[in-house]
């Protein structure tokens, strides 16, 4: 190698001196170790909830367990199963995200790629954040108010005199569904700011229209990011206890209890349980006291959110802008 050719290279940049915990001042030395404490301590209770959990619930989960219906006794090994509770989970589930997804997904593309106008944009951002941090029980009162009125009667069972009940799973879904638009939407629209411009730039070259780059470029460059807020909208939706008492009238049975003869459209006029509210009803504050029926539900539970987190760490780590920072999960409430 030439001397013209070693000047012409770049000096190699110093490498940072390392520093010894003893040369920390104390005050340093003391917030260094209290964020040890501090991640250590959440993992410990982590482990202890899940592996406490594991313990008590896998003796008591079986095929019989899964598979029969709960019914009403006092004795627990003659109160049935977690069948209708497991079923009416995923029911109210799917309602609340298929009401949730294109909610999300349109409310975060009108934000990033219009805004306009700006002042009506920033409202539209600040209502998510407030239904992201408004408490459960409130949105379930609002909503079981709002349901009992005489028009949304078709929703949710009548009585003869005219009375409209407000309890079914279709008014239980539309109202957990406001539960998963937040994640729903910081999800995509963080994965839509995080696009390169010459993406769009490339669209309308092409002639693309707006709509069609938002349609066949934006879109389509944002999947993982959908992915993720739907994900985690669902883990929301199964861990919630407050709309589900409040909206499907809870029975002492468990049970579903369909209105109407409509095939499909009975059972969602109709009310019954989910995981959540069968795990409170048969533990020792409820009024089944069934302690094990309620860890093996509880159990069940456990393993469908683990499962949907780990989906979502899965799914967003395809894609270069899916993970969501920790300060914006705990604003939304994405984990909970």
């Amino acid at each position: 190698m030439s001397a013209s050719t070693t000047q012409a290279l770049p000096a190699r940049a110093p490498r940072p001196r390392r520093s010894s915990l003893r040369s920390w001042r104390w005050s340093d030395r003391l917030v260094y170790l209290l964020a040890w404490l501090s991640g250590l301590s959440l993992c410990l209770v982590a482990a202890a909830l899940i592996l406490y959990l594991g313990v008590r619930g896998i003796e008591y989960v079986s095929p019989s367990l899964l598979f029969s219906r709960p019914t009403a006794g006092v004795d627990q090994s003659q109160i049935g199963g977690i069948l209708d509770p497991l079923l009416g989970t995923l029911l109210v589930v799917a309602i609340g995200i298929l009401l949730a997804t294109p909610t999300g997904v349109c409310s975060a593309v009108w934000i990033v790629e219009y805004g306009r106008p700006r002042w009506l944009a920033r409202a539209v951002e600040s209502s998510i954040e407030i239904v992201a941090g408004t408490p459960d029980i409130v949105i379930a009162l609002f909503a079981l108010t709002l349901f009992q009125l005489g028009a949304f009667g078709f929703l949710s069972f009548t009585a003869q005199g005219g009375g409209v009940y407000g309890r079914s799973f279709l008014t239980a879904g539309v109202a957990v569904s406001l539960l998963a638009i937040p994640p729903v939407f910081l999800a995509t629209r963080d994965g839509l700011q995080a696009l390169p411009g010459h993406q769009r730039e490339g669209a309308f070259a092409l002639g693309k229209t707006r709509v069609a780059s938002i349609r066949r470029v934006l879109l389509p460059g944002v999947r993982p990011n959908i992915g993720t807020g739907v994900t985690l909208g669902m883990g929301r939706i199964i861990g919630d206890t407050a709309i589900v008492f409040l909206l499907l009238g809870v029975g002492a049975s468990q049970r579903f209890d369909f209105q109407g003869g409509t095939p499909g459209l009975g059972a969602l006029r109709g009310t019954g349980s989910t995981l959540t509210s069968y795990i409170y009803t048969t533990s020792p504050a409820g009024e089944g006291n069934a302690p094990q029926k309620a860890y093996a539900a509880a159990f069940v539970l456990l393993l469908m959110v683990l499962a949907l987190n780990a989906c979502a760490g899965f799914v967003s780590a395809r894609g270069a802008g899916g993970r969501m920072s920790f300060g914006d999960r705990v604003r939304f409430g994405a984990w909970a």
